[in-house]
């Protein structure tokens, strides 16, 4: 009659040395998987989304882009308690359709190169590349698209870009250095666009608030400056009336 035993013991595999012939325990292990692979239902949406970017990554990015922009838009215009304006998100979708394979590919750049035998040091690199080189080309491109497909004139996308790249260059030094990171340490290469996505929406609504602030300076500015010249033609004329009185 056999005994049986019960408890919480851990069950072991058990090897044989070629050496001696006997048994040996060999524990259970299971890997560790990442914390995105274990929330259920969400798990599958961000593996669906890993085989399309594996299968199709410029359409993924490319739709993803698009998806983006378009939250960070809204997101913006109910900010800045405006009318929901749909020429506002035309515009920014064609921004996100114009830039959406550039900054795939130079983020898959990125993570092909600066790989050095020294993690932090190719860390530190990869971000100061990301911000020295991308950051201001991105930031040039996107406000001086807003301000063109609003039907500025040159000068005044000129004057879009002054208002505009230099603060969002500062402000985004406190958010992108930390997320590039972040990506390049713990995320794969394939989650790597969703996760900066999420961050992106944010970032979208930000520089549309921007760009929408800089719009509403430069309309009063105008108001301003219509108002001031027929003040200084009514003076001018004053002058001349003078003048002549004088004479």
């Amino acid at each position: 009659m056999s005994k049986r035993h019960t408890g919480n013991a851990t069950r072991t595999k058990t090897g044989e040395d070629p050496a001696s012939g006997t048994a040996i325990p060999v524990p259970n292990t299971v890997a560790t998987l990442p914390i995105w692979q274990r929330l259920g239902p969400l798990s599958r949406g961000f593996q669906a989304y890993g085989r399309s970017q594996r299968k199709r990554p410029y359409t993924t990015q490319f739709c993803s882009s698009l998806v983006i922009y378009f939250l960070g838009d809204l997101s913006a215009q109910n900010i800045n308690g405006d009318e929901y304006d749909p020429a506002r998100t035309l515009r920014a979708l064609i921004i996100s359709a114009g830039s959406s394979i550039p900054s795939y590919r130079w983020f898959m750049f990125l993570g092909n190169n600066f790989n050095y035998s020294s993690k932090v040091l190719s860390l530190a690199t990869k971000v100061s590349v990301n911000q020295i080189c991308f950051t201001p080309i991105f930031n040039t491109y996107f406000f001086s698209m807003q301000s063109l497909l609003a039907g500025d004139s040159l000068p005044e996308v000129w004057e879009r870009i002054k208002r505009t790249v230099p603060t969002s260059m500062i402000n985004s030094c406190k958010l992108w250095p930390a997320v590039t990171a972040f990506s390049f340490t713990f995320i794969d290469a394939q989650y790597r666009s969703i996760f900066a996505g999420f961050i992106a929406i944010g970032w979208q609504t930000y520089l549309s608030y921007l760009n929408r602030k800089a719009e509403v300076e430069e309309a009063m500015e105008k108001i301003t400056l219509r108002s001031e010249i027929p003040e200084k033609v009514q003076q001018e004329s004053q002058r001349k009336e003078i003048q002549k009185i004088e004479a």
